[in-house]
Order: C-alpha cells, then structure tokens, then sequence
C-alpha cells in the first residue's frame, strides 16, 4: 500500500497482557497480507499482475474477490465518483484497499483489556472505544490551504477519512473524464467502516460539493467538503466537537 500505519492502543491498566500482544501480531500480520497481495508499487503482488493481464481476478488470492465486490458497492453509492476499474493502468482498489485493511487490522485489536484503539493509516482511522471512561477521541482535520493548522475537530466514533490533492498534488482520477481532477480542496468522511468512508471520501474530493447528497442517505456515514474557495459544507449530523464549531452551515441550508 506503499504507506505507514500506526496504532494506538489504550487499557484500563496501561499493561499489555499476552492476549494483547498476540493482538498486535495479528494485526501487523493482516496489514502485512494486505500489502503483499494489493499494492500496487509492488511490481510482484497479485493486483500489479493482474493490471498487467498476467493473472485474472480469478487466479488472484481470495481477498480480491472481496475487494472486487466491496468496490462495486462503493462505486454504486458513490454514483460512479469512486471507480478502480477506470484508473490509469487498470483495477485500482488504492482508494478502498487502505481503509478496508485498517478496519481488518482494528478487529485484531479488540482483545480483553484493550478499551479502546486507533488504526492510523497515513490519517484515515478506524477506531473502537474511547480514549477514557466518558471521553471519546477527538481527531483533526488538517487544513488543506495551511497544514499546520485544523480546519475542524471531529468526535470519532468509529472511522474517518479524508481525501484531497493538497499533500500528493493532482493524483485524483475523475472516473467519468478519465482526467486528473479534484473539484474539492478537501473532503472527509465519518462512518463505522473505514473501507467504504475511504471511498466516499475519494468519491467526494473528486465530485465536490454535489457529493454530499449521495453520503447523506448513507446510515452513519457524514461528510465535510472544504471547497478551492475555502467555503466549508457538510452532511446534517457530521460530527463536530466543540473546538472544531463551524463557520458556514450545511450545505442543504443554502
């Protein structure tokens, strides 16, 4: 996947027991499996193969056959705005395959005396639990026209993602022109599966504000757009904390 991840575990005694560390192991094992099978900077892994007609979908591991069906899912609920089969150079699950792996490696996590724990993958994150008793993590989002400061703070309770061209410049694909294109500065997205918030959030930086009304039927899953005019717009319920209050209303209020 071409990236780093990081994990964050907390316990009610600040201890790790056996049952954890196996955990963790489980955890570095599935992101490990994830990276061998589906990256596509390696030249040798099953999807770079298949990109090059080497092996079919159906030669390839079975993780594959899941990713395949969990993406068209997504491209369904996106409206076609997220599409690996119209990336350059063929299948491209990058967008998804992250997210989906951080969710897997976040499942090996939930072992007694683990209370809470987050997934970071190079900013999306998955997450269980809390930070303490009564108090729920809080994440940033960073702002795309000054990094070093944040654009909002959301309460996570499970899972978020942010998607823009502002770190990596223009590397996002419009699947309808084929083109490099990213009609939003920033986009994030909240929800209970990483995979798919990963997705949509792609979908978003891509299609801009008019894709928050294919998020807001989605049960659980909010969004924020950030557009190049710096003018912010979101789903009814995104979560915002209250350092991160907004300064423009919904987008369904204008």
């Amino acid at each position: 996947m071409g990236t780093i991840v990081t994990l964050d575990i907390y316990t009610a005694d600040g201890g790790a027991t056996q049952e954890i560390m196996r955990g963790l192991g489980a955890a570095q094992a599935i992101l490990q499996r994830a990276d061998a099978v589906f990256s596509t900077w390696n030249q040798d892994s099953p999807v770079s193969r298949m990109r090059r007609g080497e092996i079919s979908s159906a030669q390839a591991p079975a993780e594959v056959a899941e990713v395949f069906q969990r993406c068209e899912a997504a491209r369904e609920a996106s409206a076609g705005w997220f599409d690996p089969w119209a990336m350059p150079g063929g299948f491209d699950p990058t967008g998804y395959v992250k997210g989906w792996a951080a969710q897997l490696c976040l499942g090996a996590l939930r072992v007694p005396g683990v209370r809470g724990a987050i997934v970071n993958a190079a900013g999306d994150i998955a997450s269980f639990g809390e930070l303490a008793p009564g108090t729920p993590f809080r994440i940033g989002i960073a702002d795309p026209f000054a990094r070093t400061q944040l654009a909002a703070v959301v309460w996570l309770t499970g899972a978020i993602a942010t998607s823009g061209s502002y770190e990596r410049g223009p590397h996002l694909i419009d699947p309808h022109s084929r083109q490099a294109a990213a009609r939003a500065a920033s986009a994030s997205v909240t929800g209970p599966d990483l995979g798919l918030a990963d997705a949509l959030a792609t979908a978003l930086a891509v299609a801009g504000e008019q894709g928050l009304a294919l998020v807001e039927p989605l049960d659980g899953y909010e969004a924020l757009v950030i557009g190049h005019n710096r003018q912010r717009r979101w789903t009814r319920n995104f979560p915002f904390a209250p350092s991160g209050d907004p300064a423009v209303g919904p987008a369904e209020n204008d």
